[in-house]
């Protein structure tokens, strides 16, 4: 039963006189005016805000939330977005007063507990990357791998080379190639190999002294495990270049290889992902970059660094660093949650969580193969894509019209249309922490949508307050204010 009232705008809930805020007597001489200021920049009435008690505040803001999604309430079964759940005990601990009230600005003589913890969230994430020059600065993963690119520009500058191409499969993130583009290298997308993974007679055929690096997801977006990848990286570093390992789908083999190992040269994590933390929303996250051991001295700054012989931390500036990508260490409230995560399970755990992850996307995909299609194969790593093509030929229902029905069942959708290279795709990753349970009344939704009559979900969702917005506009044209007096 939902709070009906408590759900309008606050400006409608609004009465004079209602506020109950009271503030204390002044304890500084009056001010008439304030000369400092421009008159263009004061205000010539007083702000038209809702005056409203504190309880009808709180029941408004709280029965808001209950409209929302979240990995709280509802299953997320979102594909290469690794909606994972947030363990209560690591929010709480990033909550400590030790950390979260420490300033950037304090002295090192004030910050040497969390500097001691940033030190070893960079020698765990050299160790599970086989990379050993790790930077915590950039703040999500998209920026970690722009920052990674201009790491590597660096490099190849000091060295002389005029390298310009970065290549990267049609399977990539859309953030491969834009972090490419913003770091001012040509764009090359290889047309992928039929079978879902890189083509290397392709590879080999775009490969020469221009090119700088190869951005590779693996396991890639397509859920498979890239079984050439060393192959891949030897071509690259035949001629010169290096390889860009995407982290984004690093929550399937943590603790089983590393991308150090084989091949890759740089890589970002999405600690908001792999490792655990709020994630959605616009932020915050964070993307800390691992690179090979030649990389390090160009490396954003600050980074950690120890003084065995005084027992101290401080924060350094690698020799040849491309400098600062942010302000500050990076998102550190972020980063300790991925810290207490990987110390709360340890190597073991890790790994025993990467197996698990597959383990259920496997399951999930054992469930829905019969009923839809899934174009690269019977197995996958921690995600598989299927797709709703023979749907739509058979009935007009189109996989967007399934992820609006999901709502209805009280499911979010997966990822949808991504990657392209898969028609009608429904990208499905349910991550290791889902029941069996949980996995199983999936599949029976999907499966009861599959069958439904075609009108009955080209129409969904028939549950939610807004039904089908045109969310082209709704992104392009944000209605970002309520018509409330002068605003």
């Amino acid at each position: 039963m939902r709070n009906q009232t408590a759900t309008q705008l606050l400006f409608q809930m609004s009465s004079p006189g209602r506020g109950t805020i009271v503030f204390p007597p002044s304890d500084v001489p009056a001010v008439s005016g304030v000369p400092e200021l421009p008159a263009q920049c004061l205000g010539s009435a007083q702000l038209p805000l809702p005056e409203i008690a504190e309880p009808d505040v709180v029941r408004h803001f709280v029965n808001l939330s209950t409209l929302n999604m979240s990995v709280d309430s509802h299953f997320y079964p979102l594909g290469s977005c690794t909606m994972k759940y947030n363990p209560k005990r690591h929010e709480r601990l990033a909550r400590l007063p030790q950390a979260a009230t420490s300033h950037p600005y304090q002295p090192e003589s004030q910050l040497q507990g969390l500097l001691s913890v940033l030190y070893e969230m960079q020698h765990m994430l050299a160790e599970i990357s086989g990379l050993p020059g790790v930077s915590l600065h950039p703040a999500a993963g998209a920026q970690g791998e722009f920052t990674a690119l201009l790491t590597a520009a660096a490099y190849f500058r000091d060295r002389g080379e005029n390298r310009t191409r970065v290549l990267f499969p049609a399977s990539a993130h859309g953030t491969n190639p834009a972090s490419a583009a913003l770091a001012g290298f040509e764009c090359v997308q290889l047309s992928g190999g039929k079978n879902g993974f890189v083509d290397l007679d392709e590879l080999k055929a775009q490969l020469d002294d221009r090119t700088a690096v190869f951005m590779v997801t693996n396991p890639n977006t397509l859920g498979l495990f890239e079984r050439d990848i060393a192959k891949v990286a030897q071509l690259l570093h035949d001629v010169g270049g290096l390889v860009y390992i995407d982290g984004a789908n690093m929550n399937a083999i943590l603790g089983k290889t590393r991308p150090g190992d084989f091949g890759g040269d740089m890589m970002h994590y999405n600690v908001h992902k792999t490792f655990t933390g709020p994630h959605g929303a616009g932020g915050p996250g964070a993307g800390p970059i691992a690179v090979r051991d030649f990389l390090a001295p160009f490396l954003p700054a600050p980074i950690v660094t120890y003084d065995a012989a005084k027992n101290w931390y401080s924060l350094s500036k690698p020799a040849k660093s491309i400098g600062q990508v942010r302000t500050f260490f990076g998102n550190v409230g972020i980063l300790l949650r991925g810290y207490f995560y990987i110390r709360t399970l340890g190597g073991k755990g890790l790994r025993e969580a990467s197996e698990l992850a597959v383990l259920n996307a496997n399951y999930l995909l054992s469930q829905v193969k019969d009923f839809l299609e899934v174009p690269h194969g019977d197995r996958c790593m921690h995600e598989f894509v299927a797709s709703g093509r023979k749907l739509k030929e058979e009935t007009g229902v189109t996989t967007m019209d399934v992820a609006k029905r999901l709502l209805d069942y009280g499911f979010h959708a997966p990822t949808v249309y991504f990657p392209l290279v898969v028609e009608e795709a429904l990208m499905m990753e349910p991550t290791e922490t889902e029941s069996q349970q949980t996995l199983d009344a999936f599949a029976a939704t999907l499966r009861t949508i599959c069958s439904e009559p075609a009108e009955l979900v080209k129409g969904a969702p028939h549950s939610t307050a807004v039904c089908r917005p045109d969310e082209v506009n709704a992104a392009r044209k944000p209605i970002l204010c309520w018509s409330a007096p002068n605003c």
